[in-house]
């Protein structure tokens, strides 16, 4: 019997020991030499919250997701994710100090990320690209991770393209492909990087409607960065306003959209929406 792509594995006992806040930033700090890019920031994410980074390009809100991802590391502060240190891991003395490489591949195995840029294998086919990380980092068999890649890819209305390599597909299909990927890791929470940037305008529409989906019908949790404006007021519970490293406004889409405080706000909203 087909399983549903998108099951969970924690267990409503565990989910109901869990902490709220999935993820929390505590005064996280982030500098490339003497350029500060994130400015002790302080924010959390409840579990299954839908959360939108909104702000000016250069204001950080895509260095929040490589953090997460551990594709950077923080200068100062401390990242948690479920109540564990992702930045930091706890010495023999009980002090946090910088993660090691085996804890942050542990941690991160429960977040996915959708990049701009579609990141496929070329080498390898749609169904083997979706397999890859589910056989070799989570240790499914085999059949397992290709019934699942199979469900996905139906999900994603790709289940004729199985066999075809990523130069094959349009750029929208590629991306709907890495969606399809990440979700197969089960990730708790989703991170969305600018995923529609890289794609012809005629093609936008239908991965933001793949994306309100999976919002509207799973608890996953989910981070995004975007400036498709009307995709945020779907799928939000929060948006988060950045400016230089900073949030400066944060509220409901309703609130920031429609009734923003700051002038900043204003200002940026006026010039893309």
């Amino acid at each position: 019997m087909a399983t549903d792509p998108l099951q969970k594995t924690t267990s409503p006992a565990a989910a109901t020991d869990a902490p709220a806040d999935l993820v929390r930033f505590d005064r996280v700090v982030k500098r490339f030499g003497d350029h500060v890019v994130l400015d002790r920031l302080d924010f959390s994410v409840q579990r299954g919250e839908h959360v939108t980074l909104i702000g000016p390009s250069g204001s950080g809100k895509t260095t929040i997701l490589r953090l997460l991802m551990t594709l950077e590391r923080v200068s100062d502060g401390v990242i948690w994710v479920n109540g564990e240190p992702l930045s930091h891991m706890r010495g023999a003395d009980g002090n946090l100090k910088p993660a090691n490489e085996k804890h942050l591949r542990e941690v991160r195995r429960k977040i996915g990320m959708v990049f701009q840029q579609f990141n496929l294998f070329p080498n390898m086919k749609v169904l083997q690209n979706i397999t890859e990380a589910p056989v070799n980092v989570l240790g499914l068999g085999r059949e397992e991770a290709e019934e699942r890649a199979r469900e996905l890819l139906d999900l994603v209305g790709l289940s004729d393209k199985v066999d075809a390599h990523p130069s094959q597909l349009s750029g929208g299909q590629q991306q709907r492909v890495a969606i399809a990927r990440a979700l197969a890791m089960r990730p708790e929470i989703l991170l969305l990087d600018e995923v529609t940037s890289a794609l012809d305008p005629e093609l936008v529409a239908g991965v933001l409607d793949l994306l309100r989906e999976i919002a509207h019908t799973t608890d996953i949790t989910m981070l995004v960065v975007t400036h498709e404006m009307n995709f945020a007021r779907d799928i939000s519970d929060q948006v988060l306003m950045f400016d230089s490293g900073r949030i400066i406004e944060s509220g409901s889409p309703e609130k920031i959209f429609s009734d923003p405080e700051q002038d900043r706000t204003r200002e940026f909203l006026s010039a893309v929406l």
